[in-house]
């Protein structure tokens, strides 16, 4: 196997392997995404202007495992609490694993593992940290799609993980 760093900034390593480019993230453990579920049966979802694509997105809550100084060591369990947190305000009694696997397997090395939240609780405002600018949408289950379209028809890009958190989210 034949590697070569091509190029390194501050958050990402772009890698030649093999004859195949892809990149990485720099100090990076993992990704959680979090399928949070009120008690009332509200999926939280975020939005947010997403500068790779030029446009907002709507997203399950998520975010990175050891990506700063002090959190080298982070589990993805504690990741996905603070970033439910810092995203959505919200706290939860319980966050459970519910799949791993890689987002975009030819461009990327990043694998995300989907947490379920419950028992959840309003202790926070949300609205991320820092420079993110965060919208948290709680959107009744059975509203989910017609919320997506609604959108969609307005501009916004949809992430697939939210599709593939509410697959989880009803296999489980």
């Amino acid at each position: 196997m034949s590697r070569t760093l091509l190029a390194q900034g501050r958050h990402l390593r772009f890698v030649a392997e093999d004859g195949w480019e892809y990149v990485e993230r720099n100090a990076v453990s993992g990704i959680a995404v979090i399928v949070a579920v009120t008690d009332e049966g509200r999926l939280l979802l975020v939005e947010q202007y997403r500068p790779p694509v030029r446009q907002r997105v709507i997203e399950l809550p998520a975010g990175l495992a050891g990506d700063e100084a002090g959190r080298e060591g982070e589990e993805l369990v504690a990741a996905a609490r603070r970033e439910l947190l810092e995203e959505t305000g919200y706290e939860a009694d319980t966050v459970s694993a519910l799949a791993s696997g890689p987002p975009s397997v030819g461009v990327s090395s990043e694998v995300v593992t989907f947490f379920r939240a419950e028992g959840l609780r309003r202790v926070g405002p949300g609205g991320g940290e820092g420079s993110e600018s965060i919208v948290l949408h709680e959107v009744e289950l059975g509203r989910v799609d017609a919320f997506l379209a609604e959108k969609a028809a307005e501009g916004l890009l949809v992430d697939p993980k939210v599709y593939a958190g509410l697959y989880l989210l009803h296999k489980s």
